[in-house]
């Protein structure tokens, strides 16, 4: 059944010219649709030269005072965009661009305002300020130029960023070269060597400024300590003035006891050298009956020398009393200040007084002794008695004149002194007192003043300390510039001479003036372009896609099969007459009229079921929907060079396509007749937005990310676009499969769900022709 129906539809197809012609147009005009619109976007990026742009220079330039060059960025940008062909650069006045983009002359406009250059070169003040440009953009024209336009506009101001890189790291490097070449010549080797004795003279004065301010900072280290101990010996002072005044009150009243006890000192000396004096006279009439008794009573002469010896030992204590007493005497002189010229004439007058006093004594004392000899030589020579008896008497006389001696020293010499002492220590003591209460209030005023001092000798030093230190810094940083020009001179030195001049440490050094030598004298134009854009974008396509139309054939392909595929169910019907059935099934022009009314398996009594009708009738809408799929791909591939890097998947991806799009419209519109059509229609016009074709499926409404897995088209791309540029694990297939699965659905719309809503589609078409219109 199903191979008369499809057997009948093609004789009748084939009947004519004009069937034929029409059988051919059907398959024909989809493939004019994709092919159409794939040629026009083939390249539409590369033909933006003819989208008109225009250019308005009002920079003023800037010319720096520091480096005589001049900077003008607008007429860079003017000259590089003359040679630039990715737009139509109009190169006119400021207001002649801005109304020819309101006119819609130019789709876009680009002033470059006065002061551009200017601000630019901000960038070396402190006070740095955005150049800007002015960008004018009629949007209304056309939807995608303001995006090419765009993209010319960001061409511009990248390069103008890379331009003023560019300008300003050639304008570096001419100026180190010009730099470099200087100071190479003699004028600048002499410049230098002035400069390094310089250099050096001012190190040495940083170093001797910095030891002598360490010297200042340890002398008042030391000046307060001084201030500390001044402060300490203040206050003992302070204390040591009240015990003195207290010790002065003491001296006045021992200065009158010193005259007192000088006056009963005489007194008593007199005394006991007058009764010593007339001792000796005694002792000298003893002597003498002593030694006349010699020669009666020898015993008792001996005895009575003997006793005279005894006597006169004891007396020698007196003297030592004396002596001691001015010895006392003495160390108290002592004590007096240097300055006192008194001072000196009584130590003198005491120690002559001692002299005298020690010679009294030794005369006594060998008086002594030859009495006690003559006591044991009377009883055995008289002769030697005799002789003894006058050597007795002249010591006698010998130690009367000594004591007299002493006394009129110390009337003579040691007295006046000591009484003009006296008078001396009242009057040192009395001055002695006042200064003391002077020094007293001095040093109480002085005792808040030595503290403060203190405090800011401690700030001072520290601060000093800071700059000691930042002056060695100073001097250790001027001698390593030293160091450093030296050795770039012996290195420049070595070079011109042109042997080994240099030593092993400096041609080490000698590397960098090589390496800044080689940077300087490199092409300036090579160099400024690679610090302008030091960083390259290298491209690497995974999955490359030869061109703009390649990319766009997937789209503009499948689109065109489901074009053909509503184009095939305009132009052919999709039911069979009853004539038809009729002749199917061999019964003649007519089925007979217990067939009943003519529609969808009226036939099924004779074996004609609803199925046959449904597969007889799509086996030609089939037939002609490959031929569409066959001609667009091939037309892609070898007309239009396509890429497609897998050809018979490409062709395969067509055939499927045309397959299960001419079935789902094929199935709508024997469903539901025009109605189906419609939905058809609908259909397409959702998947144009939401396929993925033009924009990332991520880029669209949530509504279309949502129906994206339930639509065909997204699923036949995909598999074109792996079948053109290589697929990723069972990609293809799996895409394959997906679209495959959507001939389910129609089919079980086309022969199950279909019976229901075949008198409702009958009798939506019996209204639809009444109206005469539809």
């Amino acid at each position: 059944m199903i191979w008369g129906i499809f057997k009948r539809d093609m004789c009748h197809a084939t009947r004519n010219v004009i069937a034929v012609i029409v059988s051919m147009g059907l398959v024909v005009v989809p493939a004019l649709y994709a092919w159409f619109n794939i040629a026009a976007s083939w390249d539409p990026y590369g033909n933006t030269k003819a989208l008109k742009v225009a250019v308005a220079n009002n920079d003023k330039g800037y010319k720096s005072d520091l480096i005589p060059v001049r900077v003008n960025v607008g007429e860079t940008i003017i000259s590089t965009l003359h040679a630039n062909d990715q737009l139509d650069w109009q190169f006119v006045k400021s207001d002649k661009a801005i109304d020819g983009v309101k006119s819609g002359e130019y789709y876009a406009a680009i002033v470059i305002p006065k002061g551009f250059s200017a601000d630019m070169m901000t960038l070396f003040s402190p006070d740095i300020k955005h150049a800007q440009l002015k960008y004018y953009l009629n949007e209304k024209i056309n939807p995608i130029a303001p995006h090419i336009t765009d993209q010319g506009a960001t061409t511009v101001v990248n390069t103008i960023d890379k331009t003023f890189a560019k300008t300003i790291a050639q304008v570096g490097l001419d100026l180190a070269s010009s730099i470099l070449h200087y100071s190479q010549s003699p004028q600048m080797a002499k410049y230098m060597r002035n400069l390094n004795g310089n250099l050096t003279t001012m190190a040495d004065t940083l170093s001797g400024a910095s030891q002598q301010v360490t010297s200042y900072s340890q002398l008042l280290g030391s000046a307060n300590d001084i201030v500390d101990s001044t402060g300490k010996l203040l206050a003992s002072a302070t204390k040591a003035g009240k015990q003195a005044q207290n010790a002065l009150k003491q001296g006045k009243s021992g200065a009158t006891s010193l005259t007192s006890a000088g006056a009963n000192v005489t007194s008593s000396v007199n005394t006991a050298l007058d009764q010593v004096s007339g001792a000796f006279d005694q002792v000298a009439a003893k002597v003498n009956k002593a030694f006349d008794a010699i020669g009666k009573d020898s015993d008792t002469a001996a005895s009575q020398l003997a006793t005279l010896s005894e006597q006169i030992s004891s007396g020698e204590s007196l003297y030592d009393t004396y002596i001691t007493s001015l010895n006392h005497m003495r160390e108290s002189v002592e004590q007096l200040p240097d300055s006192d010229s008194a001072k000196q004439a009584l130590l003198e007058a005491i120690d002559r007084e001692i002299t005298l006093l020690e010679a009294a004594k030794g005369d006594s004392q060998k008086l002594a002794q030859q009495l006690k000899d003559a006591s044991t030589q009377v009883t055995q020579d008289t002769a030697a008695a005799e002789r003894s008896r006058k050597e007795i008497l002249n010591r006698i006389t010998s130690a009367k004149q000594s004591i007299s001696n002493v006394r009129d020293d110390y009337a003579t010499n040691v007295k006046p002194k000591i009484d003009a002492l006296a008078s001396t220590v009242s009057t040192l003591i009395s001055q002695t007192d006042s200064m003391i209460t002077q020094l007293s209030g001095t040093a109480d005023g002085l005792d808040d003043v030595t503290g403060d001092v203190g405090t800011n000798v401690t700030s001072i030093r520290s601060t000093l300390g800071a700059i000691a230190k930042k002056l060695d810094s100073s001097a250790a940083t001027v001698k390593e510039l030293i160091t450093k020009l030296e050795t770039g001179g012996n290195a420049g030195d070595g070079n011109s001479d042109g042997g080994n001049g240099g030593n092993d440490a400096s041609s080490s050094d000698s590397g960098e003036s090589d390496e800044l030598r080689a940077l300087a004298t490199a092409n300036a134009s090579t160099l400024s372009t690679l610090i302008s854009a030091p960083v390259a974008l290298h491209r690497v396509s995974v999955y490359p896609i030869a061109n703009y139309g390649s990319a766009m054939a997937p789209f503009y392909t499948i689109l065109s099969i489901w074009v053909g595929a509503i184009i095939l169910c305009a132009m052919l019907k999709v039911t069979i007459s009853d004539r038809e059935k009729a002749h199917v099934l061999g019964l003649g022009d007519t089925l007979p009229r217990i067939a009943g009314p003519s529609g969808p398996g009226n036939a099924s009594r004779w074996g004609l079921r609803l199925d046959h009708e449904y597969f007889g009738r799509y086996a030609i809408f089939a037939l002609l929907a490959l031929l569409q799929g066959t001609l667009v791909c091939l037309g892609d591939m070898y007309f239009l060079g396509v890429q497609a890097n897998h050809a018979l998947q490409f062709l395969a991806v067509g055939w499927l396509a045309a397959l299960v799009f001419s079935n789902i419209v094929y199935t709508l519109t024997v469903s539901f007749g025009d109605i189906g059509k419609a939905v058809a229609v609908v259909l397409l016009v959702m998947q144009v937005a939401g396929s993925g074709g033009t924009f990332p499926i991520e880029t669209l409404p949530k509504f279309f990310q949502m129906l994206y897995p339930f639509l065909p088209f997204p699923h036949a791309i995909d598999a074109m676009h792996a079948a053109m540029a290589g697929s990723y694990g069972n990609e293809y297939l799996l895409d394959m499969v997906y679209l495959a699965l959507f001939l389910i659905p129609s089919l079980l719309l086309g022969l199950v769900l279909r019976k229901p809503v075949i008198r409702l589609n009958n009798w939506v078409s019996r209204n639809l022709e009444s109206t005469k219109v539809m």
